[in-house]
C-alpha cells in the first residue's frame, strides 16, 4: 500500500469513525480525546466535528488552533495491524447554522437534542497540512 494518497486515505477512514483530537492545553500541555467523524470520510483534507462551546478544547483551539489527529483502522482478517493515521492540521471554529446543517446526520441527535438548533452548539473544521500514515508494512506522508 505505498504511496497512497488522499482519495486512498478517505476510503481507508470510511470504516473508522472516532479519531484522537489532541489540542494544546492552557498550561501547555497536550490534551486529548475521542471525536467522531460522523461518517463524513469523504476525505479532501478537512475534517469535521461537532462540539459544545463550552469545552475547555474549544478554548484550547482559540489560544493555539494548531491540532493533531490520530486515527487507528481495525486489524485485518488474517491479523495484520489496520492502518495507523497521524493528521496535523489547523482547526477553525464554525458557528454557522447553513454549515451544521451541510454536515449533520441524524445520530448527532444522541449528544446534540435539539439538532442544528441545540444552543452553544459548534463545529470544528481540521484542516490538514500534512497526512503520515502506517499499515504495518509501508509508511508515508502526504502533503495536503
Amino acid at each position: 500500500m505505498p504511496n497512497l494518497d488522499l482519495k486512498d486515505l478517505s476510503k481507508q477512514m470510511r470504516d473508522i469513525d472516532f479519531c484522537m483530537l489532541s489540542t494544546k492545553s492552557a498550561d501547555g500541555q497536550l490534551s486529548s480525546r475521542p471525536m467522531s467523524n460522523n461518517g463524513d470520510v469523504d476525505y479532501d483534507g478537512d475534517s469535521w466535528f461537532f462540539a459544545y462551546d463550552h469545552s475547555r478544547f474549544i478554548d484550547d483551539i482559540g489560544r493555539d488552533p494548531q491540532v493533531g489527529l490520530t486515527l487507528t483502522g481495525a486489524k485485518s482478517l488474517l491479523g495484520a495491524p489496520g492502518i495507523f493515521i497521524s493528521i496535523g492540521g489547523q482547526a477553525s471554529l464554525i458557528r454557522d447554522k447553513a454549515k451544521f446543517a451541510e454536515h449533520w446526520i441524524d445520530d448527532l441527535s444522541r449528544w446534540f437534542p435539539e439538532g442544528i438548533e441545540t444552543p452553544g452548539m459548534v463545529m470544528v473544521q481540521v484542516h490538514a497540512d500534512h497526512v503520515h500514515y502506517w499499515d504495518g508494512e509501508d509508511q508515508g506522508e502526504v502533503k495536503v
